[in-house]
Parts: C-alpha cells; structure tokens; sequence
C-alpha cells in the first residue's frame, strides 16, 4: 500500500473526528489514527481548519466543524430537487402516453 498523500489522510481525519464531535481528538490522537507524525497530522488538520471543516475546542483538542452537516443538507436537497423532478417527468410521460392511447382508440372508432 502506498503513502497516503495529504488529501487522502485529510479525508481520514474527516472520517475520524465525524463520531468525535463534542469531546474532539488530540493532535497526537489523530496522528497514531493516521499512522503518521504528530507534524503531518497538525499540517492536515490546519487545512481543514482553513478550509472551514475542523475547529480546535476549548480542551485544545480537535472536532468537525458543521461544514460537514452543510454539505450533507445540500446534498440531500439537490437530490430531492432531482427526485420531484423525475416525477414530474413521469407524470408528463404517463399524460401523454394516456392521451395517444385515446387518440389511438377513437381513431379506431
């Protein structure tokens, strides 16, 4: 297996802090999770922390901040767009299709 890049281990640490979100992780917690140095670890994690995604709590331990949260939430609207615009286009399809099956029968009247 190759060394993860900083992209890769910053997803982890994502991945990570997600069920530790009140009480944190340590810097040193988070680098024995990523099987790196606590340097590495502290660099990724600023990144995140730049980025809008981590935040250092009072305890000077690490969390997610609610970027995570946000994301999921327009995720989950997008999708909700798509799907009620998918059953408008079947609606669409099954008016038309009714529509051309009676112009179809009185034709044949």
């Amino acid at each position: 297996m190759s060394t993860p890049n900083g992209t890769a281990r910053a997803l982890r640490i994502i991945e990570i802090l997600a069920s530790r979100y009140y009480d944190g992780l340590s810097n040193k917690e988070i680098a024995q999770a990523l099987g790196t140095s606590a340097p590495v670890a502290h660099r990724d994690i600023r990144v995140l922390e730049e980025a809008g995604w981590a935040k250092r709590l009072e305890s000077g331990r690490w969390s997610l901040t609610t970027k995570p949260l946000q994301v999921m939430q327009a995720y989950t609207n997008h999708a909700g767009n798509i799907q009620g615009r998918m059953a408008e286009t079947t609606h669409n399809i099954m008016a038309g299709a009714a529509r051309i099956a009676d112009s179809g029968r009185k034709e044949a009247v």
